[in-house]
């Protein structure tokens, strides 16, 4: 969908959309995506659109958490969620990468030591000629201070000795320094492979992405008591119980997020959902179809309520770029307690479509952040920046990955309205802001949930929305 829409399109999707039927809000993305989630999210939320279903992958799961609370505003607010200094520190290089980069770095400057000695020369002897042309004799003395201290430099037990050893030493240092990082948050299961390879870490790491959605989370649910934040399985803990006992009030919605199981190759969907709905969301029959049901869902509103706080960071978690969540499953569920690495998977967007379609929905709005080549001639500069490669096939994934769950959406009979910008220069690690080469200025992040919030408008509230209000008046 576009904001170049004509009339009969629009009338047309007006005639599809009905505020009576159950509506779900699928939100799809990775890293600055969120911003523009919350933008959508400001327009649907002012225009009173009627949502009873918030499913998420990737970002998403931020605007999903506080939709699914009541809590949406935090995410645009002033002070909130996406306004505050630290989301421009959201997903670093790890921090092994960073030691063995100023190691390295120091290391060369210990090389060019010897090198810049030499090169003060450059500098020496055009003053003394300069001193010499106007007869002062004492320019001399510049001259043989350089050399004397070029002798004490180059001397045997100088620099040659001293400068190998260090550069020694600091690669050395900083080798085991970040080897025993990885080592300690290698994590509780088993690796296999020679151990130098812990030294490889992933790119970017998600803690302060985690750290920062958590801080969040708990001012939100402790309001105005000055209270100690709990770890993070604690209050993924509260949330649930928050989010359970009221469901069916105002402003709460059932929530749905899924992950990838990288052990078991399998798409997770955990769920807090309706009394009515819980029974049917996990069959018990022990028929081959509910034994993979067991396999896939998690209903952590029950018995693996502790999980909910992993899933959430593996939501976070990007496959290939950050480390994979590890989380110990249920002694008495399907996996015995088993511990799997879970992650984020673009694609898992239409398995959510497919847990949608099971939960009832009838309609759903679909946001992304990703723009939709329109054709020839539209291409984009690549990027040679280290985050800016990274995210480029994150975005190209985003793109198929929602261009498919549209239709899979469609073919089990959901009504899918698809809400994209028509560009965003941004890609999914510009926390600080981006180049836009289209119109030769820097964009900054605030930029991109102000599009958000008018690309909600243009793209939903006035041309469906409004249209199917106006008929039903």
């Amino acid at each position: 969908m576009s904001r170049g829409t004509s009339g009969s399109s629009a009338a047309s999707r007006a005639e599809s959309y009905s505020p009576q039927r159950r509506t779900a809000l699928l939100l799809s993305g990775t890293g600055a995506a969120g911003i523009y989630h919350a933008g959508v999210l400001r327009a649907l939320h002012e225009a009173g659109v009627k949502i009873d279903v918030v499913a998420a992958r990737g970002i998403g799961i931020v605007g999903a958490l506080f939709m699914a609370v009541d809590g949406a505003p935090r995410l645009w607010d002033v002070k909130g969620f996406w306004r505050v200094p630290a989301v421009t520190r959201l997903y670093p290089w790890s921090p092994v990468l960073r030691v063995l980069a100023w190691a390295a770095l120091a290391a060369v400057g210990l090389v060019v030591v010897p090198i810049a000695a030499a090169a003060l020369g450059l500098v020496v002897f055009p003053i003394d000629f300069v001193l010499s042309l106007t007869g002062l004799v004492s320019a001399r003395a510049l001259i043989d201070w350089y050399l004397g201290v070029l002798q004490r430099a180059f001397a045997p037990g100088a620099l040659p000795t001293w400068l190998p050893r260090l550069a020694v030493l600091v690669l050395g240092g900083a080798a085991a320094a970040a080897l025993l990082g990885r080592w300690t948050g290698a994590g509780q299961r088993t690796l296999r492979g020679p151990f130098w390879w812990r030294l490889v870490p992933a790119p970017l790491d998600t803690e302060p992405a985690a750290a920062h959605c958590w801080s969040a989370i708990w001012d939100l649910l402790r309001g105005a008591a000055p209270l100690k934040q709990p770890p993070p399985d604690e209050l993924g803990r509260r949330y649930v119980e928050r989010l359970t006992d009221n469901l069916g009030q105002p402003g709460y919605r059932e929530l749905v997020m899924a992950v990838h199981d990288v052990d078991a190759g399998r798409d997770l969907v955990f769920a807090v959902v309706g009394e009515a709905r819980r029974r049917e969301l996990v069959r018990r029959p022990t028929t081959k179809e509910a034994e993979v049901r067991r396999a896939e869902v998690v209903d952590v509103s029950g018995v693996d309520r502790g999980q909910f706080a992993d899933a959430v960071e593996a939501c976070l978690a990007i496959p290939g770029v950050t480390d994979a969540r590890l989380t110990e499953f249920a002694p008495e569920g399907f996996w015995r307690g088993e511990r799997h690495r879970l992650c984020d998977r673009p694609a898992a967007v239409s398995r959510l479509m497919d847990e949608l379609a099971l939960l009832e929905v009838e309609q759903v709005i679909l946001v992304t952040a990703t723009a939709e080549l329109p054709g020839p001639h539209a291409l984009a500069v690549p990027r040679l920046d280290g985050r800016g490669r990274l995210g480029e096939y994150l975005q190209s994934s985003e793109a198929a990955a929602v261009r498919d769950a549209a239709k899979a959406g469609m073919r089990a009979g959901l009504k899918v309205f698809t809400i994209r910008p028509a560009h965003n220069p941004l890609g999914p690690f510009d926390f600080a802001g981006a180049f836009d080469n289209r119109s030769d200025r820097r964009q900054p992040l605030v930029e991109l949930m102000n599009r958000g919030y008018e690309d909600g408008y243009n793209q939903f509230v006035e041309p469906v929305v409004g249209a199917s209000g106006e008929r039903v008046g």
